[in-house]
């Protein structure tokens, strides 16, 4: 029951997304599995998924996440996808659902503060660790309202906690490539026979260039206020 949305908006015989098997939760203290897909669809998105009862709970990050404590980023909570989703990148073909190319950008492993995440979600309100190759430490995902224009989709906020791995570090354009194979979105849409060129709009310039130079050490952060 938890992914029938998921299925009904695709045709599995023509989108190489995994259907997914019947989900199933974990027991006792395993890792529950954390990735962001970076998604040249209809826009450049970042959906951030979480592990939760045998299916992964996601949100659409329009701008992708900040390091910056100062930075609230719009989430926009989308329908559960199967485990198996998070081993997924490729290319999803023209006239399909969310068409387009898709990076795995980050993965690792996420550990709720409140064991109640059910109740967190109810709530509003999910803090948790990411112990992921790029995104690391504490986080908030605050349900909000007033943003988008569809009622039947939540909208939440995601925010940095202060801690060790707060930053004012870009780290969407300071790392811009797969966790999974080292791509570009520009050379994941080739490899697939997608559109190399939209693929490319959504690399670091806009050019799908390789990025080079050392990783910067993070600054010290100001306190500011910036746009979603």
């Amino acid at each position: 029951m938890k992914l029938n949305e998921y299925r009904k908006k695709r045709n599995f015989a023509a989108t190489p997304e995994p259907q997914g098997a019947t989900t199933t939760e974990k027991k006792g203290n395993k890792s529950l599995i954390y990735t962001i897909q970076k998604h040249m669809a209809t826009h450049l998105h970042y959906d951030l998924r979480l592990e939760w009862r045998g299916v992964l709970l996601s949100w659409a990050v329009p701008k992708g996440p900040s390091l910056d404590p100062e930075v609230k980023r719009l989430a926009m909570q989308t329908e559960d996808h199967p485990i198996e989703y998070a081993d997924f990148e490729g290319v999803i073909p023209a006239g399909q659902y969310g068409a387009g190319t898709v990076m795995l950008w980050d993965r690792g492993t996420w550990q709720p503060e409140s064991p109640d995440v059910d109740g967190s979600l109810q709530a509003g309100e999910i803090k948790f660790t990411l112990y992921g190759k790029k995104l690391q430490g504490s986080w908030v995902l605050v349900h909000t309202r007033g943003f988008g224009s569809n009622p039947g989709r939540s909208a939440w906020l995601l925010i940095k906690h202060r801690d060790q791995y707060a930053s004012m570090k870009d780290v969407t354009q300071e790392e811009p490539r797969s966790v999974a194979s080292q791509r570009l979105l520009a050379d994941i849409a080739r490899d697939g026979g997608g559109d190399v060129e939209r693929g490319a709009e959504g690399d670091p310039g806009g050019a799908g260039r390789p990025i080079a130079g050392a990783k910067p050490a993070p600054r010290r952060i100001a306190r500011r206020r910036r746009a979603l």
